[in-house]
């Protein structure tokens, strides 16, 4: 039986505070709401004041591979459904650009890598852990959206989320939001949708006892920065009320 009145976790940051023409370090920062933030290499953090509802640019570093990932975490799909959603879009250069939508468990907070990127005609799962999300990414062939699952480097359940991801039907627009919901289940099924398509879904055979982060991430894929613009992240988990 449950000990307090607060079972389900929730994070969630529409961007509506003060955010200060800022250089981030190459460390996290708190972004508040239950979100923090690391990246590879410097860049700017500031409000976006010509459009409304709470916007914040994040403006990678200017290196191939310098990047910028929001975080929340972590949480365990085995206590209850876990739940990710985002809106953002990609102000500048959407045709150098990766980006990852969704739960995963490894990521290196010193030096953060994607968990999954997309060359010419292949999906790579970075990682030993475990993933599921929409992912994006520019050094494809041909560019799309796509939902993946995978674990320990591969991956999982490919009848349900194919070797290569499975394609949205429409695709990323420089300077156009894009929203992403991911839901994990306790049985280790899964829902990965964009806008109003349900992209991909089934069972991922994810090991649900395992610790997951909400992650929105996004990559420079050329030796120049990138403008990052969210509207909203949100996260929600299950406390575990378990007695050791």
């Amino acid at each position: 039986m449950p000990q307090g009145s607060f079972g389900t976790i929730t994070a969630f940051n529409d961007f509506l505070g003060s955010f200060e023409d800022v250089t981030w370090a190459a460390t996290s920062v708190d972004l508040n709401g239950g979100w923090f933030m690391v990246s590879v290499n410097e860049g700017t953090l500031q409000k976006v004041v010509d459009e409304d509802g709470g916007i914040i640019q994040f403006l990678t570093d200017t290196g191939d591979n310098d990047n910028v990932c929001l975080l929340s975490g972590p949480y365990r799909p085995s206590n209850g459904p876990l739940t990710f959603e985002a809106r953002f879009k990609v102000a500048d250069d959407i045709s150098n650009t990766a980006i990852y939508a969704g739960f995963t468990e490894t990521m290196a907070l010193g030096t953060p890598v994607m968990p999954a990127e997309f060359a010419t005609a292949t999906m790579t799962y970075n990682g030993s852990g475990g993933m599921v999300g929409l992912q994006w990414d520019s050094d494809a062939t041909t560019n799309a959206w796509r939902a993946l699952a995978g674990d320990g480097g591969a991956v999982a359940n490919s009848a349900n989320y194919g070797s290569n991801g499975t394609t949205a039907t429409d695709a990323a627009v420089a300077n156009e939001y894009d929203i992403v919901k991911v839901v994990l289940y306790p049985s280790g099924r899964a829902e990965v949708w964009h806008e109003e398509e349900l992209v991909a879904s089934g069972q991922t055979d994810l090991t649900v006892t395992d610790q997951f982060y909400a992650c929105l991430m996004l990559e420079n894929r050329t030796g120049a920065a990138l403008e990052f613009e969210v509207d909203y992240v949100f996260a929600e988990g299950v406390r575990d009320w378990s007695v050791d």
